[in-house]
Order: C-alpha cells, then structure tokens, then sequence
C-alpha cells in the first residue's frame, strides 16, 4: 500500500539525526551507488536509506526484492518524517529515521517486505571519502581575501561529497562510440554484455537483390531501354541446395559488376557532356516589391515589481503598437477615465529585449530615456506565441532602419592561471593577445580584439574590484575599448571575471553567478569552483573556473570535486534544474587550476621536456587517463596540448622546473604537469572552433605560467522570418514514433520522460513506458510507443527557426521521481516529411548510465519552408558544391586504390545520383555528430542539393520555378504532387512522372 508520487523538486538532500547517532543503515551518496551496493549484496530484505535526489531535505529507502525498490520519506511541515504512502492509506509519522526504520523492521507494514539486512558502504569507500582533506598541503589554508564587494565572496554551500561511483562496464549499451542504429536501420547494437543482442543478419541474396534492384533504377535514367538482364537475374529462383543457392548468388553479382561498370561509363560521359557544354545564363531572380507590414497591437499587462508595493495586486493593461514600415513602438495605458497615456520609442531607442525563461510569456523591453539612461519595462502577453510574434515584429523593425547586423559568430577569450599569491606583473598582454608557446593566434589575428574576456585566477590575493581594473587597463592597452564588466565572482582566492565590447552591452542577458566549496570537507573555499553564466542573444554561454585537489595521489578526490561542483553550482536556467550544467548551456567552458599531475619518474619526465617530446607526456597525464575511464569531463573537448607542462617553475623563470617542496612533514615532489587546462563542450550540431591554445613565456611572478585559448562561437540572434507573417495558422510539429531506452538501474519501476526547449511554452511529459525487459540485473531495457509519447508544438513554425533549437531530454522514475540519465537531441537533422532516427547516450551526475534511441521527425507547415543562409567565416561552414566530393570520405581511401582515383571519383558521383545523401546534402552520419575540432560536419546547401538532383536527370531547367514556388529543400520535395509540379512550369507528363520517380526512389 505504500507507493511514490511524482513530486517535483529540488536537488539533494541534507543531513539528519539518526536517532542515537549514525545508523549503520544509512549513506550519504546517490541513487546510483545506492543501488549497485544492493545489487551487489543481492539478498531479499536488505536495504539502506539515502539522500532523495528529487526532493530536497527528503529521503529515499531502497529495498531489495528480487530487485531495488525504492519508498520515498518526506519531511512535513513539522518535520516530522513520513513514508509517501497511497491515496487513503493512513500516514505514519516519526521524528527521527531510526523510529521510522524500527517500524518497518516488522513484517507486513506496506513495503514489499520487511527490512531485513542493514547494508554499510564498502570499507575502501568510507576510506576513500575519508582520506586526507589536506589537499596536498600539510600547512593550513590560506584565509581568504578582504572582499572588494559585497558579492565577491560566495558563502554557497554544499553537500557531503560522495564516493566515486562505478564506470559502467564497457559493452554494456551500444552507443554512439560502438555502433548503433544507423540510417534506416533498426538493429539495436551492444556488446557482449549488452541488454538485447542484435537481429541476425539478413541472407546476403535479400541484400544483393535490394542493390541490383536500385542499379536497374539508376541505369534506366541513363538509358531507358538498359539492364534487361537484371530483371531476369532477380527472378531466378533461390535454391533449395546450397550449390544452387551459390550458383543463383554468383550470377546476381557478375550482373551487378556488369551493371556498375557500365554505369560508370555512362556517368563519365554525362560528366565530360556537362563540362564541356556552355556555360548557361543564369536565371535573372524575381524582384518583386516587398509588401508593406500593417501596424501590429498587442494587448498586454504591466508587471508589477516588489519594489513598488502600492501597485500590488493591481493590473495596468497597456496596448503595444509596432510600426514596422514606421519604425516606432506606441506604448499605450488605459486610464480610468478612458484617457489614454503613450510614449512613441523611435527604433533607435529600443536598446534590449529580454524574455523571462521563468514566465514563458512574459518580456522585458529596455528603453533609452535619456543619453547613457535607460528604463526597463515588463510586459505579460496574452501567451508566449503572441510574445514570440511582437519579439519578431521588433527585431525586423530594428533590421529594416538600423545599420548595425546582429552577430552570427562571436569570438570568446578563456584564460586560466594559478597566480601563487602574488600581485601580478605590471603588463598581461602577452597572455590576453595569446602570444607564448604552443598554438598562438596568427600575427595578423592578435591585433583583433576578442567579443568577450573571461579570466579565470586561483591564489589570486587582490581586491575584486581591483583585479577588474587592472584587467580593464590591461584590455584597453591592447584593444584601445573600454570593456564593461558582465560579472565578477570570487570563491576566497578563485575568481572569474567576464568583459564584454561595448557594442554587446545590450546582448547580455539573464547573468547568474555562483560557487562551490570543496576544500577541507566540503566547508572551507581555498579549494572549489566559481561559475557565471548568461545568454547572448539566443546562445545561452556558461563559465566554469575551478581549483581542485592538488597532491598527485589525490586522482580520486580531485574526480570526486568535479561530481560536486558539476551538481552543485547553481547557473542558468532554473527550469533546467533536472539537468547538471553540462546541459544546460549551448556552449559550456570549463577551466582552472585542475591540478591533475603526470604519472611518470621526474627524471623522465624532464629528459622527454629537454628533447620537447609531449606525447609520451600526454599519455600519462591523468586527466586525460580519467578522462578515457569516463570518470570526468565526459563528451567534453580539449585542444591538442603543443607547449610544455605549466607547473611547477621557479618563480622568475621559465627555464627550470623546480620539483622538491619543503613542508612540516618533509620533503614533498611535484613533478612538471599539465594542471593549468581548459575544456569546453556545446549541444550539437553548433558552431565552435579553438584557434588557440598555449600559455605564456613571459610571465614569471608565479610558479604557474598562464594559459590561454581562443574560440570562434556560433551565435543565434532574434530570430526574424525571412518569410514574413504567416498566412495561417498551421501549427510545426515535433513527433515521436518510438524511443527506446537502456539505463543503468537494478530498479524494475516504470518510468517516464520529460521534454525541455527553450522552442516549447513549457516542458512536457510522457506517459509510463509500455514495455521493459532485462537480461542482467544491473540494466532495464524500457520502450515508450507513440501513443505514450507527447506531440510536441513549438511557439514558431519556422523552418529557420527550428534548425537552431534543441531538445533536452531526462528519462525519471515513476517511484521517486529521480532521473536515470539526460540527452540533447539537435532538431535540425529531424527536420523532414519522414521520420528520422537518433541515437545518443545518456549521463546523470557526470557518469553516463546508458543510452537512449528513437524515431522522430520535425514538420514544418510548407508555407515555413525556407532556406538555411547562415555563414561562419572562414574556416567555420561553408556550402559544399558539386565539384567537392567530402574530403573526409577520400583521406582513407586514395592510398589503398592507388590509381583507381576516378573510380572513387564515380562513385562519389553515383551516390549523389542515387539519392545517397542526407536531406541536407550530407552523407549520413549520427545524429548530433561533431568533428575533432568540435565543428559540425560540412553540409551542402539545400538550395544546391536541389540543382545538383535536378541536373544529374537532365531537367535543370526547372530549378527556378520550384525553388520560386517553396520547393527549395530535397527533403520536403518527397511531398510533391503532380499539381504542385505543374505549377512550378513543370507540365510534360514524361518529366512529371521523371521527377516523381526519382523522389520516390530517394524515399
């Protein structure tokens, strides 16, 4: 009788009295290695109590029958303790957990049977939580600086830490790095010790007859009356024998080595026809008047603030007129005696938008009142659709009559260093225009000044606010601006600063700040993290600046600091609050003094310096040796390394490490090390490139050299639709056919999943999943059909629109409420007529617990259909044409084929042809694939994908006419009907029937 419920809440919970001191029963870590530990000891009866990670201040009791149950114990108002029970059953209260633990040690008391066996942590764990909180340092830590502002020292607090949990065993789930589901696959992948094995494979004559069978198609392009014998070799009949059935096989593929080469042939002729003819005129593009936009009203409420306690409770209606051919904004207010009151704001006067991610309908509008004065005024509109539409509205007033283009791409400076205490040279240039070793900006790229700064400084012994003056002075030296400070936070000697041009002032939006303590017990700040975090525009952008556990035994600790702090520091959206900052942000920068050290002899370690040999280094450093255990940083990215180890010089050169450290206790040895890094992860399909990474050499006060790194980021602004207002109203919709799940979890309860976008008016939820099944105790296979699973409605219908959002997904228990995993879904490659296939992994609290597949797909009305025109620069996506085969598909190949390049060539030719590429004109890949250097994978444009299909059938002169009439994607063009054909100019009926054959072909 005793069930949870589904309540929402905060993160975890807080310590408690026992009753009589600790309880032998009760643990301080998550749900995670609550559950191994039972799984592990694997009696019926046995149980412990834990944090709940759902609800703050609560407990969860994990029991294990056959496999882990899990009762949640909430605290009233009285805070007395009470397990969550079933409608009507009466609720037992206690005042402490032992009296509550007493109860249910006796049979039939609700649970699904009685507490038998108390199970304790591992003795290793308790030691490895227990180990020395010294931090490497035998003398105590230094007290923290005199705060230059009120909000330079944090005082956040912070849970107990808890032991590491268990990597999951590799094999265990197919994921994105071992297999799985590729383009119209439905073969779900894992390895010897996944939950489902794989379908057998199908018999090779189904696979030879579907290729002879798309030949005979692609040939018939060429020459109508070809490939007459394939028609017959797909009739012979499969052999009962195995002789026959291999004679059968063997003619099936000497026709399809006949029919490809001469397809080959074929298409090298049409190539060598289309070169040499020439070249056409290009079609002249329509110019047509644009029409003129009618002045748009809203019927809105003021926002009432605390500040003015008067006017609470009392709602002033106002009207917003947007004069977009004008370019003004009329602010109306009703008065009591039907007077109206207005201010007229001039384009040029409206400085910022910003949308409250708490109210989804809700805005605020920064006014200039006066020269450097402004007003902010917040509105709530009728819905965030009708918020959405005035947000248009106004931006394309801006764009019309203002001279400044909003952003595509941003350039951000990260900086790192550990400053040993002292006060810091008299110039920092050399670390702000990223000059030293390793990879440097170009000489010509010093000069340019960065979009934003942010420094982050450990054993940093200035004033707040006289170290954001002295970096101010520093940039303006550089630069000639004067960058304006974002936010400042400080964590004792750890800061971070962020700068911003001036010309981005009013880009900057919803700015939080916040800092972790994991020194000595998770209690004192010498060691932790400080993080501010904010939106530009539409790119929400987080900051991490750490100092962990130094000692290079401490491996364990300093994994066990990044959990906390990944958890427990408090930035961005607060909606986000089911999901770690690792998935909060479009682009996440994490860096500091991390303090992980080189495995090696210090002799050896200096011999490979002196010869500058880094990569047998690099091999032994332990981040990245944590880093391939999944331990931490997971999915994140790190340039390649090209200068030496930053740490430990002699202070006043950079000529000599200095390895031995005198302490209390002795002699202690700190090897040269790689402790100063910075790493970054983003949503995929982004934009993001590192064109630097090194430190200095120049800049000797400290026994760390600073380090620099210098990133090109992808930026969405206000969007605006290039296709002006909607005609109708036809609704975009995200829908689901199937997602299938595999979490790391001796639980057997249902489960559900909830949706996240800042695209969607408020997060959704799925009902419980239809299915699950389990081949191994520690994995639980659970499937939502589609009936289970919302459709989900974006606030615009835009196809522009659309591409740049992401959905962020968190499977949760039925029982107490808890994720057991997050994703992010990119919709751009779900975008199409068809449903389209995602696979990716799943984390929770830094550790991934599993993997998570689906079937989807993103429509869009036809009237929103529209073209991709986003450019980043040089070196970021460029269109790829016809003439350039992806590079990436022929690195591997030329030195195996040798002179078989035009065959290779052909083929990329033929696949084109045959429809072989993705919507976007890319081959197919995973969903959500990033390049090395963290770059999307190079598309070619609809648009050209389009004229590239429609020259390959000969019929390129009705490329201006469809993509007039909308049909500019070759995704949606699957849609097409004869009508449409017809009245895009194409009416002979052997050119209809042509093309339709063609996309049926493709689909």
């Amino acid at each position: 009788h005793l069930e949870l419920g589904a309540v929402p809440g905060g993160g975890g919970g807080v310590g408690r009295d026992m009753g009589g001191g600790p309880a032998p029963f009760g643990i301080g870590g998550g749900r995670a290695a609550a559950e191994e530990l039972l799984a592990r000891a694997g009696r019926d009866g046995s149980f412990l109590v834990r944090d709940s990670e759902s609800v703050r201040g609560a407990y969860a009791l994990c029991l294990f029958q056959k496999h882990v149950h899990t009762y949640r114990i909430l605290p009233d108002e009285e805070d007395f303790l009470a397990v969550q029970t079933s409608q009507g059953v009466p609720v037992r209260r206690f005042q402490t957990l032992g009296e509550l633990i007493a109860l249910y040690l006796q049979p039939n008391q609700g649970l699904v049977c009685a507490l038998l066996f108390p199970v304790e942590r591992d003795k290793d764990r308790d030691a490895a939580d227990d180990r020395d909180y010294s931090d490497g340092d035998d003398e105590k830590p230094p007290l923290p600086p005199r705060c230059g502002s009120s909000s330079g020292c944090s005082t956040s607090g912070g849970l107990s830490p808890t032991g590491p949990t268990a990597s999951v065993p590799d094999g265990a789930w197919g994921g994105p790095e071992g297999g799985g589901v590729r383009r119209g696959e439905g073969v779900w992948r894992g390895g010897s010790g996944g939950a489902t094995p794989a379908d057998p494979p199908p018999p090779p004559h189904s696979e030879v007859d579907k290729v002879l069978a798309g030949l005979e198609t692609l040939a018939k392009v060429f020459d109508p009356q070809s490939a007459p014998s394939v028609g017959r070799a797909l009739q012979q009949p499969m052999g009962q024998g195995g002789e026959q059935e291999l004679e059968t096989l063997v003619l099936k593929l000497s026709v399809l080595k006949d029919l490809l080469s001469s397809i080959e042939k074929k298409a090298l002729k049409a190539l060598q026809e289309m070169s040499s003819a020439p070249p056409s005129t290009p079609p002249q593009p329509l110019t047509r008047k644009a029409k003129s936009i009618p002045v748009q009203t809203f019927e809105v409420k003021l926002d009432v603030t605390l500040g003015d306690l008067t006017k609470i409770g009392k709602s002033q209606k106002y009207t917003l007129s947007v004069d977009v051919e004008g370019g003004k904004l009329v602010v109306l207010k009703k008065q009591k005696d039907t007077q109206e009151d207005w201010n007229t704001f001039t384009h040029d006067k409206i400085r910022q938008l910003i949308k409250s991610q708490r109210v989804q309908n809700k805005l605020g509008i920064v006014f200039e009142k006066e020269k450097d004065r402004t007003q902010r005024k917040d509105f709530v509109f009728a819905s965030a659709r009708k918020r959405e539409a005035f947000c248009q509205l106004l931006q394309l007033m801006k764009n019309r009559h203002s001279q400044q283009d909003e952003p595509d791409m941003i350039s951000i400076f990260i900086g790192t260093w550990n400053m040993g205490s002292v006060p810091p040279p008299k110039s920092i240039s050399s670390w702000v225009t990223s000059k030293g070793l390793g990879r440097t900006l170009e000489e010509v790229s010093v000069t340019i000044a960065h979009d934003i700064y942010v420094l982050g400084t450990q054993e940093n012994s200035m004033g707040d606010k006289e170290w954001v003056d002295f970096v101010r002075a520093a940039l303006k030296d550089c630069t000639d601006l004067e960058y304006r400070p974002v936010a400042v936070q400080a964590l004792w000697s750890i800061k971070v600063v962020v700068l911003v041009k001036p010309e981005h002032e009013n880009r900057i939006s919803h700015v939080s700040t916040s800092s972790v303590k994991t020194g000595i017990a998770n209690t004192l700040g010498n060691k932790g993290a400080v993080g501010v975090s904010f939106m530009f525009n539409g790119t929400s952008l987080g900051f991490v600046n750490c100092h962990l556990t130094s000692g290079s035994e401490k491996t364990a600790r300093r994994n066990q600091n990044y959990v906390d702090i990944l958890r427990l520091l408090s930035l961005g959206d607060k909606q986000l609050s089911s999901f770690d900052i690792s998935l909060r942000f479009t682009h996440l920068f994490w860096f500091g003094d991390l303090n992980y050290r080189l495995d090696m002899d210090i002799q050896e370690i200096l011999n490979y310096i002196g010869r500058r040999e880094l990569e047998p280094l690099l091999r032994v450093d332990q981040l990245n040796l944590e880093r391939e255990k999944h331990k931490v940083f997971l999915r994140f990215g790190e340039e390649e390394i090209t200068f030496p180890p930053t740490y430990r010089y002699e202070r006043g050169s950079r000529d000599t490490y200095v390895w031995h450290k005198q302490k209390p206790t002795g002699v202690r040895t700190n090897v040269p090390s790689w402790c100063d890094r910075i790493l970054w992860k983003s949503y995929p399909e982004t934009h993001i490139n590192c064109n630097a990474y090194g430190c200095t050499d120049d800049i000797v006060t400290s026994d760390h050299s600073p380090v620099f790194a210098s990133f090109e980021v992808g930026v969405t602004s206000q969007f605006v639709s290039k296709k002006g207002l909607p005609k109708t109203s036809e609704q975009a919709h995200i829908e689901f056919e199937s997602i299938e799940a595999i979490v790391k979890t001796s639980s057997r309860t249902k489960f559900f999943i909830e949706f996240y976008s800042t695209c969607l008016e408020e997060f959704k939820k799925s009902f419980e999943n239809d299915a699950q099944s389990s081949d191994n105790i520690n994995f639980l296979k659970v499937q939502w059909s589609s009936r289970q699973l919302p459709t989900l409605k974006p606030i615009l219908s835009d196809i522009e629109y659309l591409q740049d959002q992401h959905l962020l997904l968190t499977v949760k228990s039925l029982d107490g409420y808890e994720s057991y995993g997050e994703c992010v879904i990119a919709l751009k490659s779900m975008i199409g007529s068809t449903a389209q296939q995602f696979l990716t992994f799943l984390s929770h609290r830094g550790e991934e617990t599993g993997n998570i597949r689906g079937s989807m797909r993103v429509r869009v009305p036809a009237e929103r259909l529209g073209t991709r025109e986003r450019l980043y620069g040089e070196g970021g996506e460029r269109p790829l044409g016809w003439w350039d085969p992806p590079l990436g598909w022929m690195g591997s190949s030329i030195g195996c084929m040798g002179s078989s390049i035009g065959m290779l060539w052909v083929l990329w030719v033929l696949w084109v042809l045959m429809g072989a590429m993705g919507a976007d004109g890319c081959p197919p890949q995973a969903v959500g694939a990033v390049g090395a250097d963290g770059c999307p994978p190079q598309a070619m444009g609809a648009v050209g994908a389009v004229g590239v299909w429609l020259r390959a059938l000969g019929l390129q002169r009705y490329e201006q006419g469809l993509v007039h009439n909308g049909w500019d994607d070759l995704e949606f063009l699957s849609d097409i009907t004869e009508e449409d054909l017809e009245e895009a100019g194409v009416r002979d009926p052997g050119h209809k029937r042509v093309l339709l054959e063609s996309l049926q072909l493709r689909k």
